[in-house]
């Protein structure tokens, strides 16, 4: 008679003391995410955390986390290129005055920002 764990395709190896013990496994995704997948992951635990729950027993939430944390970083750079764009911000500005651009950049990453936590962390 097979145990559970042999029915769902497991196997055990004997061990040198007589014990069988299982062979496992991780199927885990290797966890690369960062600001972005924190900060969803802390949103998630401490304000949806039935949604938390869900992705740890379906064994999804790194999956969700690494998703969520690149799609972040590929929407703030699309943000920052475009908003960059439509207020004329060019290196010309960089090589005549560098405290206005940085200025200027560090607004445009701020807004960029907000507008990434609102549409894709805190939702």
């Amino acid at each position: 008679m097979k145990s559970t764990f042999e029915k769902m395709g497991g196997t055990y190896t004997l061990g040198s003391d007589g014990i069988y013990y299982p062979n496992l496994v991780s199927t885990d995704e290797e966890p690369h995410y960062g600001k972005y997948g924190m900060l969803r992951r802390t949103y998630l635990k401490e304000h949806r955390p039935a949604m938390y729950s869900l992705y740890m027993l379906e064994d999804r939430l790194t999956a969700h986390l690494n998703a969520v944390d690149d799609e972040a970083k590929e929407r703030m750079e699309v943000l920052l290129l475009q908003m960059m764009e439509k207020q004329g911000i060019t290196e010309e500005l960089k090589a005549h005055d560098q405290m206005a651009w940085f200025g200027v950049i560090n607004n445009i990453r701020n807004a960029a920002e907000e507008m990434v936590l609102e549409e894709l962390i805190y939702r």
